[in-house]
């Protein structure tokens, strides 16, 4: 028997989430293609004060960029990657997101703050969050990219963005508002970041462990974690833990509805 093996490493081991795509590919096909396997339920994604959009770079990127280029360290100071340009993160929507049909990027429009430049919106842009890794046939995904402007913290606008998109996932199609019926909802994110753990909390989530050694780290965000193993193909670059948290359809169904609910009124 014989066999060859062609594949070719990479050259450095730039992650994905910064490499940047051609000028050509940054915005996606026009008219925009979502490329999202499951369907939208507008009713569902939204509550009185904010709603859920899928996000498209031609409308939003400009209003993101002017919110986050400002300091995006300190914004992705607990994400394993700082995506510093514009086109980082326009690369990373389209490469990362959009090509994959289980994964989707909703803008975040706070319907209780008007946009004068974007009436048509029906508010203003206060942030992003996504879904991936997302398992068809175990019912299963993640929320993700959770990131509110600065102007919008310590507003309803959290709590909003994350409860709409619990009930549009764990709420079955034959409920009212309807949902995808999954069974499983996942949150991850570095064991320090409190705010991030607080919030999933009291939004239902329940604290299921911790990953070591999840994530090698960029060199800006070194700091944010430990040393790797000197001499390991990474250099021996910093790396860092992942807090693992879970939210799933018995406890949707044993009370976490209710407490949703209860913050989106």
């Amino acid at each position: 028997m014989s066999w060859v093996n062609n594949y070719q490493p990479p050259t450095t081991l730039t992650p994905q989430f910064t490499q940047v795509l051609p000028e050509a590919e940054l915005y996606g096909p026009t008219p925009y293609d979502i490329n999202f396997a499951y369907p939208l339920h507008e009713e569902t994604l939204q509550s009185k004060r904010i709603k859920l959009v899928p996000f498209i770079p031609s409308v939003h990127a400009e209003t993101y960029w002017r919110h986050v280029g400002k300091s995006p360290k300190e914004i992705f100071r607990y994400y394993p990657f700082v995506m510093g340009t514009l086109e980082q993160t326009l690369s990373f929507i389209e490469r990362v997101l959009r090509r994959d049909p289980n994964a989707v990027l909703f803008a975040v429009i706070d319907k209780t703050r008007p946009d004068a430049e974007h009436p048509d919106w029906g508010g203003s842009l206060a942030g992003v969050i996504m879904l991936f890794d997302t398992s068809p046939s175990n019912l299963s995904t993640e929320i993700g990219f959770v990131v509110v402007f600065p102007e919008f913290r310590g507003t309803h606008v959290a709590k909003h963005m994350v409860g709409v998109l619990l009930r549009y996932l764990l709420q079955l199609s034959s409920q009212s508002p309807p949902g995808l019926g999954f069974r499983r909802v996942q949150w991850t994110t570095h064991p320090d970041n409190a705010a991030s753990l607080g919030l999933a909390q009291r939004m239902g989530f329940k604290v299921e462990g911790r990953k070591r050694w999840t994530w090698v780290l960029t060199d800006e965000l070194a700091e944010m974690g430990p040393v790797g193993r000197e001499g390991d193909p990474a250099g021996g670059r910093s790396g860092r833990d992942t807090a693992v948290l879970g939210l799933c359809w018995d406890d949707w169904e044993g009370g976490a509805r209710e407490k949703v609910e209860a913050v989106l009124h």
